[in-house]
């Protein structure tokens, strides 16, 4: 039987899909004929976003979210059934990365802990809850997680990222068995991407400068910069049918530094 890695005609919320690996991904599911909805908290590049995808032949809505708020999570779900009608897949990826500072765990700021943890862990929680009761209706429904290695491997100098990169794993597992309980005749799989240390705006405002990544690419097996792209393809299997009866899966794509 042939298996096709194909979302055309289904209806995929990227969170934090208005720049970045989120922009990357909402642009790959939406060049393979996904309805991307593109929630993000700055509404001027998520409606950048969906316009170009449209520009492009695609077809997406933009949806300002702010995923801390359980409202705003709610209002991002209802936009989304009201356009469409259904919500096949859920990509949580909108997190707390660019322009923190890092430093040693006991001079982190306090505030900064509670957004990283707010966006990070609470706002996954939040777009499940919003998402994943239309999913059970439906009888069938994908989540996707957006973590990190540095859950893995450890990473000085940005507890409060790395904790939070480690909490979506566990929910991850954790959600998976739920959907077992919750939702036994259904289809509903949660996984979860854990990209390695990836080239984009957000990675440079932390670490300088390319040249500061140079020991992590030495670990890697694959010797050049990881960039959005690369992560695409994982998201779109992800989302797929030809994913269909994985879940509770986390699928590392660093470039062979963490082996998990």
């Amino acid at each position: 039987m042939a298996v096709s890695i194909s979302v055309k005609d289904k209806v995929v919320i990227v969170t934090g899909g208005g720049q970045g690996i989120g922009k990357a991904y909402a642009e790959t599911l939406a060049a393979d004929g996904a309805k991307v909805v593109v929630a993000e908290i700055n509404a001027e590049n998520a409606a950048a976003v969906a316009k170009a995808i449209k520009g492009s032949g695609g077809e997406a809505i933009a949806v300002q979210t702010d995923v801390a708020k359980i409202d705003s999570a709610q209002n991002m779900a209802k936009a989304t059934l009201d356009k469409y009608g259904r919500i096949d897949a859920l990509v949580n990826n909108a997190a707390v990365y660019y322009g923190l500072k890092p430093a040693p765990f006991w001079d982190l700021d306090e505030a900064d802990w509670d957004r990283v943890m707010s966006v990070n862990i609470k706002g996954i929680w939040n777009c499940c809850k919003a998402v994943i009761p239309q999913m059970i209706k439906q009888g069938k429904g994908k989540v996707i997680n957006v973590s990190s290695t540095t859950a893995f491997i450890g990473a000085p100098f940005t507890l409060h990222y790395v904790a939070s990169k480690g909490a979506v794993i566990a929910m991850t597992r954790s959600l998976c068995k739920e959907m077992a309980l919750l939702a036994p005749e259904g289809e509903i799989t949660v996984n979860a991407i854990a990209p390695g240390l990836t080239f984009s705006e957000a990675t440079l405002s932390i670490i300088g400068s390319p040249e500061m990544a140079q020991p992590y690419l030495q670990q890697q097996t694959l010797k050049r910069q990881e960039v959005p792209a690369d992560l695409a393809g994982a998201v779109l299997y992800l989302c797929s049918d030809a994913s269909d009866f994985m879940s509770g899966h986390i699928m590392v794509v660093d470039g062979g530094v963490s082996l998990y």
